[in-house]
């Protein structure tokens, strides 16, 4: 019996295909953009862009002015980036695992980078970000949205859908403020959410 690829090992495997397709900013759409330059644009202190893939968002908002590093768990996406945007910093590392400090990281940007997080495994992933964030620092979540949590079958390794009432709940309960939920549907793509959230000050 074949052993299941692990999302690292599946996204390593096949990492020079995304790149082709999907790792240039001019594969995004217009609405993820405007909103997360205006997110990235509000924050003080250092953005850790978590689950960066090829880069191109950590280097599209460097170049919107925003202090900005990229982390990713796959190395091969990590050394593309970083020959590719010398200018913007990228690092190995995982959502349940980041290198960074307690409450020493401005904002966190998770865009699709948990899509493939089983639902039981989410709240370590939140939690990890809750303790890097400054009180008051800024967590922006790009999903997949559906009318129930369930998972289906991505182009590279499993994935799960949520809705986005259902997600926004989750971050809260990890001790966050949910400030904005976003939801769309392009042609031809499966539906689409984002959630900007801002860790509460009163989390210990």
């Amino acid at each position: 019996m074949v052993t299941p690829l692990s999302p690292i090992e599946a996204y390593g495997a096949r990492s020079a295909e995304y790149v082709a397709v999907l790792g240039h900013i001019d594969a995004t759409a217009a609405e993820d953009r405007d909103l997360l330059r205006t997110w990235a644009r509000g924050i003080t202190g250092e953005v850790l862009d978590v689950g960066c893939g090829p880069g191109h968002w950590t280097e599209y908002l460097r170049t919107e002015g925003v202090a900005i590093a990229g982390i990713d768990p796959v190395p091969s996406f990590v050394r593309y980036a970083s020959e590719r945007y010398p200018e913007s910093r990228f690092l190995e590392g995982k959502a349940e695992h980041l290198p960074a400090a307690d409450r020493s990281i401005g904002g966190i940007l998770v865009w699709y980078s948990l899509i493939h997080t089983p639902p039981e495994e989410l709240g370590a992933a939140l939690a990890e970000c809750a303790r890097v964030l400054v009180p008051g620092g800024s967590l922006a979540i790009g999903f997949f949205t559906g009318p129930e949590i369930a998972p289906f079958d991505h182009a590279v390794v499993t994935a799960y859908a949520w809705p986005a009432a259902e997600l926004a709940a989750r971050i809260e309960s990890a001790g966050f403020d949910v400030l904005e939920t976003h939801e769309r549907t392009d042609p031809g793509a499966r539906p689409h959410g984002a959630i900007l959230a801002r860790r509460s000050a009163a989390l210990a």
